[in-house]
């Protein structure tokens, strides 16, 4: 008998630390305590019987005085007990005893009271001895009649249960079981007893179904569920009957339920690829999301959308219903809304995006001014680059969005300001069209930019885009208002040293020395301003920036200043004016590089800031035709080419999946044998219920799933020595975030092994969940032992343990057989994923833990060397091909990957090719981690250590 037909379906939690109790004071409880004494003492027998101890002394203790008792807490602890309890001898016959146990039975079966009954019903689902159930059969039957739902519900059940393990206690089952259900008027009884003629007898299951088929409406939810399954497995096996049952199905998606909905929908799916049962598919789970409260279930019926749009003939469809799809954004979770608004995005069309462009504008709005929920402004930027994603499928709308758009460059967050920077930079540069739009546009919002970065941003698209007069002009009126009074330093100083208005009040504190234009000092008066903070307030923008010590945006400021008086050279022909302007700009320029020699910044400008501000006042004396090129061609054609090189990008990744959803069938592709095709293959064959049920019990598993032609052999682990008197091996099932471990135990010995027990024990951020029970094996012969671990995080991990067992009829002590060490790859939770530049460098900037890892390896060539670490680590690369191409002796890239935790692995791979050495040296260098958590990013590092190296096949 296997471990896996020794399984206790009750687990039962106790604290580990006390003292067993011995076998005689147990024995003494039970014969002559009270009820409370005998209970107490019959939970410390399941306990120990559960821990492995056999007790064989107290079964007729039990029987004679604990059995007979009415107790309901005793009745349903003696479930329990039976249940566990060895019920053979160990040349596998029925013990004597238990002919007592199965008389106690038969009356508890004839109770009057209806829990018992139930209860001692359910209890004979879990017998596997065919001798024990056999005299209980026509008390069995007797239940079915029962006055109470309870009972009959549960006689259902043991009557199928029994027919299933052994039919030659019940032969007509099939036929007891339809008549019962004819007659029924309980809900559940009518579930089960249907349930049971769905896999028992499923002609008698159509028989009753085609009875009642108009009714099937006014039917309780889990009897609709058990005949939507029943509906499918008939039109799944025999196609001809799908449109005898299509109309009942339609019914179900009208469905009160959300489950019988939920399985209805997806089951006309795989029934028919009808335009109008995909529709109406869709639009149920469309409902079932807005209706339902629950993320997860959003989420899970949001993927069976994605999986209906994936079939090139459904899109079409899919397309007409975008804008009910869209309604799931009243979702305030995040992850729901963004990937709803992907699926919008792969199902815009022509048709539809003017659409979707006012219901995204309308949103944009909404969270404009809600601040209250913390995911506001990631969702924020997600309407944004979906808007601007539109906008560059589809160019007519970008006029109606830029508008809504720029509102936000004056937005606190600065990430949604930055993506709305970034559209509207491509927009300009793209659409000629737009341009006087846009400019306008952004002299309106310019005064109003909070974030330094973004008013980089804008100072270079107003300072490249400007081509008309006015529009300089403007943009040099917004450069003088935002930087205020100049001279800056001198006009600083008088604010701080001037004199106090008459109606301020005044207060007293130390005085302050400021230093003025000359290098001279001036005192500040004791009497201070009560309201300091408003001159903080009514500060400029641009002033703010440049005090605060960032010169960054001066420098940034000197080359826009330096674009439009050129170009205003151009376009102006006096030379008064010319002059003038240019002298404006130089002025500003000067006055910036006067503050940051000064001590009133935070800090101090940088040489860099320095240089390039100088470079500009150079430039603008000089006024020469090679630098007005430089400064007003050459800039914008490196965005094109950037734009350009991004673009090409785009179009070949939409390719790529576009060429991934096509199905194509060549001419000379080999004919696909039924008999010879992998189980995987014929996923579209296989009984999606099953699918399901085996997911839910984690029996799939990803890469097995991707590769039919995967053998379980390679998953297979020797823990003992072939010489060894146990042989075991595991097969290591990693499932997400559990473990499963099918041991394979085998007796090469010619004597009994009692208690044979697999110990484990685990290090790293795993938990045994439970303890495998003990069998008993007999000469040569084998068994399998399950045991789960839990896996909490991504990290490196390492099962050990051993095998313990007593040989019968040897007076020794226990022997024991060490296993080998099972090591859990951390790349069974690692999945490839992408991020923006932005994201990397930011992740980059937050996360603490980093570990260096030296390039060890025989590979000469870089490219090579990528793709190995790349497949060894399945991270991604982030840095795109174009990038990588050509060769130069030096390659630098990033990778990014995320764990089925959520958690994030940066790595950053800097290599050469040191051609001193010659052309058949190996690859040099440096591959940087960087994770939030210490174990990832070791566990990483060593797994790119171990497998560094190509081996020779």
């Amino acid at each position: 008998m296997t471990a896996a037909e020794n399984v206790c379906y009750t687990l039962i939690n106790v604290p580990m630390d006390s003292e067993p109790p011995s076998e005689i004071s147990l024995k003494n409880d039970l014969e002559k305590g009270d009820v409370k004494l005998k209970t107490e003492a019959l939970k410390k027998v399941i306990i120990m019987i559960l821990n492995g101890e056999k007790l064989p002394g107290l079964l007729m203790t039990i029987i004679r005085f604990v059995l007979p008792l009415q107790d309901h807490t005793i009745k349903k602890l003696l479930l329990v007990f039976w249940e566990i309890v060895p019920k053979t001898t160990p040349d596998g016959r029925l013990l004597q005893e238990m002919i007592l146990v199965c008389d106690a039975y038969r009356k508890d079966l004839q109770h009057p009271n209806e829990f018992i009954r139930g209860s001692t019903l359910r209890f004979l689902c879990k017998l596997k001895e065919a001798e024990l159930l056999e005299p209980l059969m026509p008390a069995i039957r007797a239940c079915l009649e029962h006055r109470h739902s309870y009972v009959r519900r549960n006689a259902v059940l043991a009557i199928y249960t029994i027919y299933r393990n052994f039919e030659h206690l019940i032969t007509d089952a099939p036929e007891l079981i339809h008549d019962f259900l004819v007659n029924e008027k309980d809900a559940s009884c009518k579930r089960n007893a249907f349930m049971m003629l769905i896999h028992a007898d499923q002609d008698r299951a159509l028989d009753y179904l085609s009875t009642c088929i108009d009714q099937v409406q006014t039917f309780g939810d889990i009897l609709q569920l058990v005949i939507v399954e029943l509906i499918y497995k008939v039109c799944h096996a025999n196609p001809s009957e799908r449109a005898r049952f299509i109309r009942c199905i339609y019914n179900l998606l009208q469905s009160s339920s959300p489950a019988v909905k939920y399985e209805a929908a997806g089951t006309l799916v795989t029934l028919s690829s009808a335009p109008t049962a995909i529709k109406a598919a869709a639009q149920c789970y469309i409902d079932l999301i807005i209706k339902e409260s629950d993320n997860n279930v959003k989420l899970i019926v949001l993927d069976r959308l994605i999986e209906l749009k994936e079939h090139p003939s459904h899109e079409r469809v899919l397309q007409d219903l975008v804008m009910d799809i869209l309604r799931v954004l009243s979702t305030p979770d995040l992850e729901v809304r963004k990937k709803t608004l992907q699926l919008a995005l792969d199902l815009v069309s022509s048709r539809n995006v003017e659409e979707l462009v006012i219901v995204l504008k309308k949103e944009v709005i909404k969270t404009n001014n809600v601040t209250e929920h913390e995911d506001t402004d990631k969702y924020r930027q997600l309407l944004v680059r979906t808007l601007h994603s539109c906008s560059v499928r589809f160019p007519d709308m970008a006029a109606n969005v830029i508008p809504v758009l720029m509102e936000f460059l004056s937005d606190n967050n600065e990430a949604a300001a930055a993506d709305v920077l970034e559209f509207v930079r491509e927009a300009i540069q793209r659409f000629d069209n737009l341009r006087p739009l846009i400019v306008e546009k952004m002299l309106e919002v310019f005064h109003a930019i909070k974030s330094v970065k973004i008013y980089r941003g804008a100072l270079w698209i107003l300072g490249e885009y400007c081509s008309t007069k006015e529009d300089i002009q403007s943009v040099m009126t917004e450069v003088r208002r935002s930087l205020g009074e100049i001279p800056i330093v001198e006009s600083e100083i008088k604010k701080e040293a001037g004199e106090l208005k008459p109606e301020e009040e005044v207060s007293v504190g130390p005085a302050q020395k400021l230093v003025t234009e000359m290098g001279t000092y001036a005192t500040q008066s004791a009497l201070s301003s009560s309201r300091p903070a408003k001159k903080e307030e009514d500060r400029p923008p641009l002033r703010g920036f440049l005090l605060d010590g960032d010169f960054f945006v001066a420098a940034s400021l000197a080359t826009t200043l330096t674009k439009i008086a050129l170009r205003y050279v151009s376009l102006v022909q006096e030379k008064k004016k010319q002059n003038s302007f240019i002298a404006e700009a130089m002025l500003l320029m000067a006055t910036i590089l006067h503050l940051g020699k000064s001590s009133l910044p935070k800090k101090p400008i940088t040489d860099d800031d320095v240089d390039r501000i100088s470079l500009c006042l150079k430039v603008l004396s000089e006024c020469s035709p090679l630098m007005n090129d430089i400064f007003n061609k050459e800039c914008r054609q490196s965005l094109s080419h950037m734009l350009s090189a991004k673009l090409e990008e785009e179009k070949l990744s939409q390719k790529k999946e576009s060429e991934k959803r096509n199905v194509t069938v060549q001419p000379d592709d080999p004919i696909s044998f039924m008999q010879l095709t992998a189980k995987n293959e014929m996923s579209s064959k296989e009984d999606q219920f099953q699918l399901s049920l085996l997911a839910a019990m984690g029996n799939t598993q990803r890469k097995e799933a991707a590769d039919p032609l995967a053998s379980k052999l390679n998953k297979v682990t020797q823990l003992t020595g072939f010489s060894d008197p146990v042989y075991a091996e595991a097969y290591v099932h990693v499932n997400q975030y559990d473990i499963v471990l099918d041991v394979l135990v085998v007796n090469q010995t010619s004597d009994t092994l009692q208690n044979c027990t697999l110990e484990l024990a685990t290090l790293g951020d795993l938990k045994l969940v439970e303890k495998p029970s003990p069998l008993t094996l007999a000469p040569h012969d084998f068994a399998n032992i399950k045991a789960n671990v839990k896996v909490a995080s991504t990290e490196n991990g390492i099962i050990f343990g051993n095998i313990v067992y007593d040989v019968s009829g040897a007076a020794s002590d226990r022997n024991c057989v060490v296993l080998s060490d099972i090591h859990i790859d951390i790349m069974d939770y690692i999945q490839p994923a992408s991020c923006t530049d932005a994201e990397f460098r930011q992740m980059w900037a937050e996360f603490e833990w980093e570990n260096k890892v030296t390039v060890n390896t025989n590979i000469i060539d870089l490219n090579e060397y990528l793709q190995h670490i790349l497949k060894s680590t399945n991270m991604k690369c982030l840095t795109p091909e174009k990038a990588l191409s050509g060769y130069c002796g030096f390659m630098a890239a990033n990778l990014y990957a995320r764990s089925i935790f959520g958690e994030d692995a940066l790595a950053n791979v800097s290599i050469e090719k040191p051609i001193h050495l010659g052309p058949e040296a190996p690859v040099t260098g440096h591959i940087r981690i960087r994770a939030k958590s210490q174990g990832m990013a070791l566990s990483l590092g060593d797994k790119i250590n171990l497998s560094q190296k190509k081996t020779s096949l």
